[in-house]
């Protein structure tokens, strides 16, 4: 047979496509062919002993593959031996000849020819070749010493036939290593020697290396395999030992039982850990040990808690919209919240559950909607009501030390959800309390916290538990009472009272089928009029939700109900009038005009807890030495706004036609009713001060005008809050214009069209700017006709001043002595 260096490679071969493997020179490899273009190409090379170009496909599952699907490097290579089997299907031995390169296919049928170039070696002979090689063959001996893939045979004949010839050695150990085409084509198409033997002989470590991790893991399972069985061996031994002494055998059932809900429960390593530790400590305690029941106890709670458990989210964005709308009225920024929520979660799978808190005055629908999330999610609903929680360990847990101990709140709320991503409400934690047990506020910090809930230590359970995919949703009626650092953590979204209008569809689209339905009435014996549902709002109820209009429309269906079971049959239709009969007299109505008819009283708009609210502020004057007396259970914040008022109302007096000297000679009293309800804040201001201008100058304030805002000494007025709420309150109450700090314009922009087009609203920066739109050309008239103070007071009044900053210990006249009662 020629020798493969005398043989000339042609400039044009047909070629054989091979799969999941590389022909290298100087290789022998027998393969099995029997694809129709290959075996075209034996028809036309086997006879006249012709070269084959025998090249990789770059995918091995395709059976015709096209010019762009193969390598661009391969061997030249003759056929050594042809048999044929039965069918079409043939075996070769073939043997590669020389490295060569595809130019170009030049065909595709009857089978793939291609233009090639054959690849000449470089040597580069010197020491480090030398040293490249001795690497080589010791690293190739361990590798054949360990390997199961290699035979020590095939070894050796590598070995020797490549001796003295690092080409040929290269090529023969880089054929018969287990590593991918991607490598073997990598260490083909290098044309250099020592680069080949280099990269050859980290190739060789590498596999020696994982044969050897790998017979080191063997040799662990096998080990763990041995204890397991030994383990299985003993047991088996103990059950028969408690089997001839009689002895019960419900507990190592049981404990075969807690075995298996362990490894069902889908556990992190660390908890599971906890648990089998536990467990093999109870297998160990006999069962009347008073450590048994705890011991027990615990196991319960941690392989029935949800560790694994989630269900998938409805993403659709369009669907969930239409579940939020079916149970809401209104509402538009939260639900606007929850599908941005769910419009990132259908493109980031492992988003991190958002911390809302819904604030509101009651009845507004903050807890409903937390079920209505839920439901358009697809999640389960869990409530955990935080009101008038002092134990820290409420939310914590208490430790296991403890008779009677259990897990927190959060622990418990997702053992009863079932799921790790349930939809969990915190109902009331404005309400939540500190005393000498701990502060749960504290304890809510690390459950709230999106960066540090995903490891949350219970204290009972002892172990971390992930709260990240959970999505929590705290309710408060105000943020006053949460600590900063809570709210800090929370995203805000406030809920403000509803309309008039609100009311009425909210009640047409929820309340009355629910109550017609509850009451078990029908559309035939029973009808709401519009105008009876505007009354029951106006009349009956005074309120920022809708509970108090739910309990009358249900008042109305009881009596209705009464009715109908004494045999008053025919339909009755609830008009305005009709509600009167079934509700009697209305109990609120509207009396801004009767109670503004006088100097000295103004209406101001409050924000409350529950709300808006349209508060009178009333003013008298008495003979006296000048002394303040303010009443209604005001806050300090409220009582300085009425000092800085009166304040600025005597620095001004000659420009507001009031005699200076009246305030020497009179006491004061402002008094704002519901004495029995806490004021606080300093938006009523502007309120006091028209209170106290209207008293002095004798001008009443219009019956259908409020007011809100806060004043400084030099007459400036600053914005303040809750203007949503003020101004749905003013609607409700009757009022038709509102004065607004200048600054609180932009907040009318989260009020209603229908509430904006019934009020006029004016804004003003300073207080004399509200004294021209409340009094008009009236107070401008008294002004000029007051006579001017004469000059001669002008020193004794500055000596009155030096006096109160100099000060000698006693009281002046310039000073205005307050008294607060109620």
């Amino acid at each position: 047979m020629t020798s493969i260096e005398s043989v000339i490679v042609p400039s044009e071969l047909g070629v054989l496509p091979l799969r999941n493997s590389v022909l290298f020179p100087n290789a022998i490899m027998p393969i099995s062919v029997g694809r129709r273009k290959t075996l075209n190409l034996l028809d036309d090379v086997v006879g006249e002993n012709k070269l084959i170009a025998v090249v990789s496909q770059r995918n091995p599952s395709e059976d015709d593959p096209d010019p762009a699907g193969m390598y661009r490097v391969g061997s030249a290579a003759r056929i050594l031996k042809v048999v044929k089997l039965n069918g079409n299907n043939v075996n070769l031995i073939i043997q590669g000849i020389r490295r060569i390169r595809v130019d170009r296919f030049t065909a595709t049928d009857p089978f793939m020819k291609a233009s090639v170039t054959s690849l000449d070696e470089h040597l580069d002979a010197g020491v480090d070749l030398d040293v490249l090689v001795r690497s080589l063959i010791n690293q190739f001996q361990k590798l054949v010493q360990n390997s199961q893939s290699i035979s020590n045979d095939l070894g050796e004949m590598v070995l020797s036939a490549g001796a003295g010839d690092p080409a040929r050695l290269s090529d023969l150990a880089a054929s018969v290593l287990n590593i991918p085409v991607e490598e073997k084509i990598g260490l083909l198409e290098r044309n250099n020697v020592r680069d080949r033997v280099g990269k050859l002989v980290e190739i060789v470590t590498r596999e020696f290396e994982l044969q050897e991790i790998s017979s080191r893991i063997q040799s662990q399972v096998a080990d763990e395999v041995g204890k397991t069985q030994r383990q299985y061996y003993l047991r088996e031994q103990m059950k028969a030992i408690q089997k001839e002494l009689g002895e019960d055998d419900d507990r190592q059932q049981e404990i075969d039982e807690f075995r298996k809900k362990i490894e069902a429960a889908g556990m992190p390593e660390e908890p599971k850990k906890a648990a089998e530790k536990e467990l093999d400590r109870l297998s160990k305690m006999p069962p009347q040990a008073a450590e048994y029941t705890v011991s027990r106890t615990y196991l319960d709670w941690l392989v029935s808690l949800p560790w694994s458990a989630e269900t998938e989210d409805k993403l659709s964005v369009k669907e969930a919209h239409a579940i939020l709308d079916e149970d809401h009225y209104d509402l538009e920024k939260v639900k606007d919240r929850i599908l941005e929520f769910l419009s990132v979660r259908a493109l980031k799978n492992d988003m991190k559950g958002p911390i809302l808190c819904l604030v509101g005055p009651p009845g507004v629908g903050k807890t409903s909607l937390g079920k209505s999330i839920a439901r358009a999610m697809g999640r389960k609903f869990g409530r955990i009501s935080l009101g008038g929680i002092r134990d820290e360990a409420e939310i914590r847990g208490h430790r296991r030390t403890y008779i009677g101990s259990l897990p927190g709140r959060i622990i418990q709320g997702l053992k009863r959800a079932g799921t790790k991503n349930p939809v969990l409400i915190l109902d009331e934690i404005d309400k939540v309390g500190t005393d000498f047990r701990g502060d749960p506020s504290s304890a809510l910090l690390e459950v709230l916290d999106p960066e540090q809930n995903h490891a949350f230590s219970d204290h009972y359970l002892e172990v971390p538990f992930d709260l990240s995919k959970v999505f929590f949703i705290t309710t408060a009626n105000v943020l006053d009472t949460i600590p900063p650092a809570l709210t800090d953590r929370m995203e805000i979204l406030r809920l403000p009272g509803y309309t008039e209008e609100e009311k009425l569809e909210i009640a047409k689209a929820h309340i009355v089928r629910r109550q017609i339905e509850g009451h078990g009435l029908t559309d035939a014996t029973i009808e709401f009029d519009e105008s009876g549902l505007r009354t029951i709002i106006n009349d009956y109820t005074r309120e920022a939700g809708v509970r108090n209009l739910d309990r009358e429309i249900a008042n109305v269906c009881r009596k209705v109900a009464r009715k109908v079971v004494e045999g008053d049959s025919g339909k009755i239709v609830l008009t305005g009038e009709r509600i009167h009969e079934f509700l009697g007299p209305a109990r609120f109505f509207r009396e801004i005009a009767e109670r503004t008819d006088r100097s000295g009283v103004a209406i101001g708009l409050a924000w409350t807890s529950v709300g808006g609210e349209i508060l009178f502020v009333e003013s008298t004057r008495m003979r006296g030495r000048g002394k303040v007396t303010i009443t209604g259970r005001l806050g300090d914040v409220m009582r300085e706004s009425a000092l800085a008022a009166l304040s600025w109302i005597r620095s001004n007096a000659s420009l507001l036609g009031v005699d200076d000297g009246l305030f020497d000679r009179s006491d004061f009293h402002i008094h704002v009713p519901a004495g029995a309800t806490p004021k606080d804040g300093p938006s009523a201001g502007v309120t006091l001060t028209v209170s106290l201008v209207s008293l002095l100058t004798g001008l009443p304030v219009p019956s259908d005008l409020a007011m809100t805002g806060e004043i400084t000494l030099r007459g400036k007025v600053l914005p303040v809050g809750g203007i949503k709420e003020k101004v749905i309150a003013a609607k409700s109450a009757g009022i038709k214009t509102v004065i607004l700090p200048d600054k609180n314009e932009k907040d009318l922009e989260d009020v209603s069209p229908a509430v904006r087009s019934a009020l006029t609203f004016k804004f003003v920066t300073e207080i004399e700017a509200v004294l021209d739109m409340v009094f008009g050309p009236a107070l401008h008239e008294r002004a000029r006709s007051f006579p001017e103070k004469p000059e001669a007071a002008e020193p004794e009044f500055r000596s009155r001043i030096d006096d109160d900053i100099l000060g000698d210990g006693e009281p002046t006249g310039a000073q205005t002595p307050v008294e607060t009662e109620g």
